[in-house]
């Protein structure tokens, strides 16, 4: 009996596969057309006609040409700049598998509000306020003042030590610890040349009161 089944199942599949095939080749549709202005009855390049809920779609060649293959009850919405989009559906009870339109877009017309462009009263008023204009800073000004000398200096002076930096001083710490560990550290008010240092940066003008 299992051996009838088997034989039965191997002789049914084949079978079962071209009705399968069959069916997925009667709905697939040659879908095709032109897309033209409603007005003026031209050819539209560049109309994008895609298949909602799927990421396929074509566009149109510069006489507004297209051709695409689809399934039976796919839509298919045509979207251009300028134009009102429009949906097009293809027909379920489509019979053959070829369906061609001649699809119309109206154009959307936006309206701007009125603009009154006066020119200056005259030529010395426009040369004052030309000059006088301020102009925000672009990248590259903005870039160049944050690279002065002076203000990195100031930077310098009012930024925090980062992690590298603090971390090196807390060693060079340390290090100094541990070196005279169990012995007094040098005086440097007997070295000459912490003397010698000390008195350059007098000179200098390290030891004024900026305030």
């Amino acid at each position: 009996m299992k051996k009838i089944v088997l034989y039965v199942l191997l002789f049914s599949a084949p079978f079962a596969v071209h009705a399968q095939f069959d069916k997925l080749k009667d709905s697939v549709v040659q879908f095709y057309g032109i897309v033209m202005t409603a007005d003026s009855l031209k050819g539209i390049p560049a109309v994008s006609i895609a298949i909602k809920g799927q990421n396929r779609g074509t566009i149109s060649n510069d006489q507004g040409v297209f051709s695409i293959a689809v399934f039976k009850g796919d839509k298919l919405e045509f979207t251009s700049i300028g134009y009102k989009p429009k949906l097009v559906e293809i027909p379920r009870d489509l019979q053959g598998n070829q369906y061609s339109i001649l699809s119309l877009l109206v154009a959307d017309t936006l309206y701007l509000p009125a603009t009154i462009i006066k020119p200056r009263p005259t030529r010395e008023q426009f040369e004052r306020d030309f000059v006088n204009t301020k102009v925000d800073d672009d990248d590259i000004e903005i870039a160049r003042k944050n690279t002065d000398a002076t203000t990195r200096r100031l930077l310098a002076r009012t930024l925090p030590a980062d992690a590298r930096e603090a971390s090196n001083y807390y060693l060079k710490q340390s290090a100094g610890r541990y070196y005279y560990q169990g012995q007094a550290p040098p005086q440097n008010i007997f070295n000459p040349l912490a003397w010698a240092d000390f008195i350059k940066a007098w000179k200098r003008g390290d030891f004024k009161n900026n305030n």
